[in-house]
């Protein structure tokens, strides 16, 4: 039986997750941008609910376009507001909004999300050596300086807490622990 990190349980979608796709490291200014979205989402829940809703919300949110996202108008938030299959917050609605328009303008000046967000670490996935998820923290020094970023641009919930669960997400850092069956598979890609 493989070893797996505590957290992703025993539910199969949780399961999935974590095996192909937690940790592994992104380029793709589409993907960065859904990911940068769903974790904002997640504030305040749990994130196998958002997982749960991640199909509605690529419908919802036009496959997470950018371009297309930056054009909604109020008419697109009262819309949004009556999709059950998304949460259903204004403020987390609007954000997505705001997120498009900043994320195009962090396009414009670097030529990607990729260069912006990977900046952050140097352009090479980091490597923690947890034992144990208690050791992982909730955010670093690193992830305060991406929120404080952020939030200078104008995007919302990008707090440091989501801005490390992102840099988890995307591959930035490798937070699985050590005894997981995933932990040397993204290592030995990394090197």
């Amino acid at each position: 039986m493989k070893q797996r990190c505590s957290w992703c349980g025993s539910d199969p979608l949780y399961k999935e997750y974590h095996d192909n796709e937690w940790g592994v490291p992104v380029y793709n200014d589409y993907k960065l941008f859904e990911m940068l979205i769903l974790e904002g989402a997640q504030a305040g829940l749990s994130w196998l609910t958002i997982l749960k809703k991640r199909e509605n919300y690529k419908q919802a949110f036009d496959q997470f376009a950018m371009d297309k996202i930056a054009r909604y108008t109020s008419n697109d938030v009262q819309r949004l507001m009556k999709n059950a299959g998304i949460v259903r917050n204004r403020l987390k609605i609007e954000a997505v909004i705001k997120n498009a328009r900043g994320a195009i303008t962090i396009q414009d000046q670097y030529g990607s999300l990729a260069t912006y967000f990977w900046n952050y670490v140097d352009h090479r996935p980091r490597h923690n050596g947890w034992k144990h998820s208690e050791e992982i923290p909730n955010s670093t020094t690193t992830s305060d300086q991406m929120a404080r970023d952020l939030k200078k641009r104008g995007f919302n919930f990008v707090g440091s807490t989501i801005c490390y669960a992102f840099m988890q997400a995307t591959g930035m850092v490798n937070d699985h622990i050590t005894e997981c069956f995933r932990y040397q598979e993204i290592l030995s890609v990394n090197q």
